[in-house]
């Protein structure tokens, strides 16, 4: 599902896109801002990234740091985090990144 939100064929509320990311809102979201940043181009999780996605990954952080600023968390702080697998909370085969904000976050997360 994500690859085609990534793609366009699916329509998802886009809060930034680029040529290679597309960030939109969580439907489900755990915090009054949670937008989830995925890469255009198919990784299915953290662990499937390898040396070729540098680039991308840390694209990935400096649109997260964008979006806080333009929904006007950055000052206030978020929490970005990315899951892995079943165990780690990952539910969609597509790596993405959590942004979560707009109130106070507790530790630990769960």
């Amino acid at each position: 599902m994500f690859c085609k939100l990534a793609s366009g064929e699916i329509a998802a509320g886009t809060v930034y896109s680029d040529d290679r990311v597309v960030a939109f809102r969580d439907v489900a979201p755990a915090a009054p801002i949670h937008v989830l940043i995925i890469p255009r181009r198919h990784i299915e999780n953290i662990l499937a990234a390898n040396k070729a996605d540098e680039a991308l990954l840390g694209h990935m952080l400096t649109a997260a740091s964008r979006i806080a600023r333009q929904e006007g968390i950055a000052e206030s702080g978020f929490r970005l985090v990315i899951n892995c697998n079943e165990d780690g909370g990952q539910s969609i085969d597509h790596l993405h990144i959590h942004l979560l904000g707009g109130r106070k976050l507790g530790w630990p997360p769960g």
